[in-house]
């Protein structure tokens, strides 16, 4: 496995273990990166004063012992030798393993600032040692890292993709449909409910394709296609602003590569799946 999850509370990291270090939506890695991303050892990173707090263990990466930690100060400068990278920018980069282990780290750091005190009586956390949680010693309050499940999927009509613009992506980009789900739907009911709320039109044949984690901060992207039925594109002006069936040879400026929207794209881009 390129990424193993563990949870060691009483590990030390050593001087060889690799650090994803993390500071806002920046990672810490070699400048120079063409074909691969190099992450640094806590050797690396010896003598280096702008990580807050402990380190966070995160499991094992292509086999090597994997922590996180966090720099608070949007200023700091990187160590001799090293960079800041926006993190999106990498995942084209990132080898399956780095991707999984960043996607932890991200979402373990968020956790883990919100969960320093008790969310209903206010006390001081303390870390369960059985598993990775957070338990109140006051009134036993348990609380795991959380997950924020969200659907994506690709709409065809025919030889035809539907991409659209949200108000929040960059001037020409389209991407797939996308939304979170709400309190007690299934993965279905929500893909449907978030197509017909976005652009008003009607799908069926839903089929499950591939997930991914989405750590901004901690979503859960699970990707479908399925099929129009009925409607024309009529956007809700909130979110969407744009959208449009493509063609094959014709798309607009769509993800980058190493998201599962452009994982799907290409899919179907390649196969009509």
């Amino acid at each position: 496995m390129p990424f193993v999850h563990h949870y060691a509370p009483g590990a030390a990291p050593a001087s060889a273990d690799l650090c994803l270090v993390v500071q806002g939506d920046r990672l810490l890695a070699r400048p120079e990166m063409v074909e691969a991303v190099t992450l640094p050892s806590f050797a690396e990173l010896a003598g280096w004063t702008e990580v807050a707090g402990k380190p966070l263990h995160l499991g094992k990466v292509e086999g090597a012992a994997c922590w996180t930690m966090a720099v608070a100060r949007a200023e700091a400068e990187a160590p001799a030798g090293w960079q800041w990278h926006d993190t999106r920018a990498l995942l084209g980069l990132l080898t399956p393993g780095q991707t999984q282990a960043m996607s932890c780290a991200r979402q373990l750091l968020w956790w883990d600032r919100r969960h320093q005190f008790c969310g209903a009586c206010g006390a001081p956390m303390v870390d369960v040692a059985e598993e990775r949680a957070r338990r109140c010693p006051r009134c036993q309050a348990l609380y795991f890292p959380s997950v924020s499940p969200a659907i994506i999927v690709a709409v065809t009509r025919g030889s035809e993709l539907l991409l659209a613009h949200n108000r929040n992506f960059r001037p020409g980009m389209f991407s797939l449909l996308a939304g979170f789900l709400d309190a007690g739907e299934t993965l279905e009911q929500a893909t449907i409910r978030e197509v017909r709320e976005e652009v008003g039109i009607e799908i069926d044949d839903l089929r499950y394709i591939t997930s991914q984690p989405w750590p901004f901060p901690n979503s859960l992207m699970i990707g479908f296609t399925a099929r129009w039925v009925a409607g024309d594109i009529k956007v809700d002006g909130k979110e969407i602003t744009e959208a449009g069936w493509y063609r094959r040879e014709a798309l607009p400026e769509i993800p980058r590569t190493g998201t599962v929207a452009r994982q799907i794209i290409d899919c179907w881009g390649r196969n009509g799946a």
